[in-house]
């Protein structure tokens, strides 16, 4: 793969790349550059996390090593989402199932590598960076840094200021050339950049994907039942899910069943060289078959498509996509209890 296919496949269904024009000098620089993406392991993971891992995949295939940064002190650092004891045992499940996940999206994991956030957040060196990036930086700039990542409530806890500080340190200790992460985190990657050529390291190259609308057409979230479905949801869960999306009908806007379809099933379909192909009975038309995205949301938008065959077809992919990962967890019941226990088992 030369360097123009590497940088087509990187852009795909990319938000904003910052510096743009570093990401190729790299690409000609770098024989194996190095990337990461922090995923704090709070809720219970969904179908939205398809995107970075899809998205993990291609970096993966442009020839990149990447880390996957299970990122236990952060998912108590924000507002204490995960309880201290239970860090490590979501640690365990999150790497459980992303694992099953980049199966399923034919991901191929010579040169991933997963690390876990405490075991070298809390050496000296990380510490005394910490406080000196802490000394350089007000109340106000890692509040504005964290917004829309971490959960500040009227009176905030210290624990979320600190949250943007380890998140640029973790790009010098994970020694990596990029950061990935959706466009939700934004501020904080410019932070990142802003910060850490003030202790004497180099700015990275950030790259940011978009948010995954949910199915309420809010963004999609582990905290809101109704915008989610849960990656090992079964068949019937799946229909009932999508029966209830927002999608109206010849609306792309905040329309999660079309952005699930672009940013998740066309680029797997891509790679594999395959159609999305929706069923339908010959009275109301027959099969439909797309070949790319925009002939799908074209079809929408001229309401040639219904919402509810739009859902079917998309429940059948999405049912495809998540078995795999089913079959990942089968019996694996107790990972997920220990990382979620009822509150009367906690």
């Amino acid at each position: 793969m030369d360097i123009k296919d590497k940088l087509a496949i990187l852009k795909r269904n990319i938000e904003e790349i910052v510096p743009e024009e570093s990401l190729e000098k790299l690409l000609k620089e770098k024989k194996q550059p190095v990337a990461f993406i922090g995923m704090a392991c709070t809720g219970k993971i969904h179908i939205g996390y398809f995107i970075p891992l899809i998205k993990i995949k291609d970096f993966l295939a442009a020839g990149f090593k990447f880390k996957i940064l299970l990122a236990d002190l952060h998912a108590h650092l924000d507002d204490q989402k995960t309880p201290f004891d239970l860090l490590d045992k979501r640690v365990d499940y999150y790497k459980s199932v992303m694992e099953g996940m980049l199966k399923a999206v034919g991901a191929d994991i010579t040169n991933l590598e997963f690390v876990k956030g405490s075991d070298f957040q809390l050496k000296p060196d990380y510490s005394r960076d910490l406080l000196r990036m802490s000394a350089l930086n007000t109340l106000t700039r890692t509040k504005r840094a964290a917004a829309g990542v971490v959960r500040f409530g009227e009176d905030p806890k210290l624990s979320g200021f600190i949250y943007p500080i380890m998140q640029a340190l973790d790009e010098e200790y994970l020694e990596v050339d990029c950061q990935y992460g959706g466009i939700d985190q934004r501020k904080i990657l410019m932070f990142a950049r802003e910060n850490l050529p003030k202790l004497g390291y180099k700015p990275r190259v950030e790259i940011m994907t978009p948010i995954l609308p949910g199915l309420t057409g809010d963004k999609m979230s582990a905290s809101v039942e109704n915008s989610k479905i849960d990656i090992n949801a079964d068949k019937k869960t799946i229909q009932k899910s999508l029966n209830k999306a927002y999608c109206p009908e010849g609306e792309v806007e905040k329309n999660g069943v079309l952005a699930f379809a672009k940013q998740v099933i066309f680029p797997l379909k891509e790679d594999s060289k395959q159609t999305f192909t929706i069923s339908r009975p010959e009275k109301w038309g027959g099969n439909l078959e797309f070949k790319s995205y925009e002939e799908l949301e074209n079809a929408y938008t001229n309401k040639d498509l219904h919402p509810m065959d739009l859902k079917a077809g998309m429940a059948e992919e999405l049912n495809n996509l998540i078995e795999p990962v089913r079959k990942h967890l089968k019996g694996k019941e107790k990972l997920i209890e220990d990382a979620f226990p009822t509150p009367s088992a906690q």
